[in-house]
């Protein structure tokens, strides 16, 4: 198996004077230096890196990136998947019945980071509020919470779903009962109501709760 090196800037300067059949004095002169700078840099280490102004010259002469000649890594901006803050809530409570979906605004998340935490494509995620305290210790009043929209009642798996019961929307942690027909809603806090034994029929379920995010008081 072949290791990949990595190529001293003295040495990359060399390889590209002797590409180009230079000369380290014309190419010190280009420079506005003593006909040996070059030389001394290369042989002797003398700087031991370019100055800035001379590392771009020669970089642009050479018509490579000054990352080549020593220059710092260039940082490349990652490209982040904008998933959308819906101006909706879901009741960690008794239920709430805001059934409007406008686009608040947007967060930006790494694309490699959703893709493992969700088999669907983004367009099915967006971020939605949670307003009550049922669902306390885990979820807590007004934390965001990311809902994948396409993992829904086809994948139906025990977890925390976003869903609609008798015109409530609401967030609840569901499981499916041992028959199989049923679906237990449950409360983590204690001192709100669960319901056992709901016929799938009457839960329109939005979309599974992926991640939270909680602002520190």
């Amino acid at each position: 198996m072949m290791i990949a090196t990595i190529e001293h800037p003295r040495e990359a300067l060399q390889r590209l004077i002797e590409e180009r059949k230079e000369e380290y004095a014309a190419l010190s002169r280009m420079l506005g230096r003593n006909p040996a700078y070059i030389q001394q840099f290369i042989k002797r280490g003398t700087p031991k890196r370019l100055d800035e102004k001379d590392r771009r010259l020669l970089a642009s002469y050479f018509g490579v990136k000054e990352t080549v000649l020593g220059g710092p890594q260039e940082w490349e901006k990652p490209t982040l998947q904008q998933v959308p803050v819906l101006d909706v809530y879901a009741s960690a409570g008794y239920g709430a019945a805001d059934f409007g979906e406008a686009r608040r605004t947007s967060i930006g998340f790494d694309p490699r980071w959703l893709r493992e935490r969700t088999k669907g494509s983004a367009d099915g995620l967006s971020i939605i509020q949670v307003k009550g305290d049922s669902m306390a210790p885990t979820l807590a009043d007004g934390d965001d919470v990311l809902v994948d929209r396409k993992d829904g009642v086809s994948r139906l798996r025990d977890g925390i779903y976003v869903l609609r019961l008798d015109d409530s929307l609401m967030v609840k942690r569901l499981a499916r009962q041992p028959s199989g027909r049923g679906i237990s809603i449950r409360s983590d806090n204690p001192d709100y109501p669960s319901w056992q034994d709901i016929n799938p029929s009457r839960i329109d379920i939005v979309g599974r709760v992926l991640w939270f995010g909680r602002t520190l008081s």
